[in-house]
C-alpha cells in the first residue's frame, strides 16, 4: 500500500479548522479541484473530467476520532483510505491529510504510484488553501 501525507499549519484555532471542515464537506472535497460532489447519505461521489475521460469514486464517509475519514467502495483503487486530523500547533492548527491506497481496477497497470501520489498531494495543497482562503 502507498502513501500520500501533507501536513499544514493554519493560523487558526483547531476548533474553527475543524467546524469549518465538517460545516461543508461537499466544498471542502470540490476545492481539492473535482467536478463534482454527490451526497446520498454516507456516500459521496466525486468525479473529474481528465481530457476525454472522467474520473468517478465513490467514499464512503466513516466516523472516527479523525475530523474527517473516506473509505473508496467504488472506484479505480484496489483499496484506498483518506484521513484528516486537526490538532494543536504553536502558531494554530496542524492540518494532516493522509492517503493509503492500492492500485487496482483496469487502470491499476497503466497508472503509476507517484503520478497518484503527485496529484494527491496537490488535491491536499488547494483543500489547505481553501481552509486557510475562508478563515483569514
Amino acid at each position: 500500500m502507498a502513501t500520500v501525507t501533507a501536513t499544514r499549519t493554519i493560523a487558526a484555532s483547531p476548533d474553527a479548522v475543524r467546524s469549518l471542515i465538517r460545516a461543508d464537506v461537499p466544498a471542502f472535497i470540490r476545492a481539492s479541484g473535482f467536478d463534482a460532489v454527490t451526497v446520498e447519505g454516507e456516500a459521496y461521489t466525486v468525479s473529474r473530467t481528465i481530457g476525454v475521460a472522467t474520473l468517478e469514486l465513490t467514499l464512503t464517509r466513516i466516523e472516527s476520532e479523525h475530523v474527517l475519514e473516506f473509505e473508496q467502495t467504488e472506484g479505480i483503487f484496489e483499496d484506498m483510505w483518506t484521513r484528516y486530523r486537526v490538532q494543536s500547533a504553536p502558531e494554530g492548527a496542524e492540518l494532516v491529510a493522509t492517503t493509503e491506497f492500492t492500485l487496482g481496477g483496469v487502470l491499476g497497470p497503466v497508472l503509476d504510484n507517484s503520478l497518484i501520489k503527485t496529484q494527491r498531494t496537490g488535491e491536499f495543497t488547494a483543500q489547505f488553501d481553501y481552509v486557510e482562503r475562508e478563515l483569514t
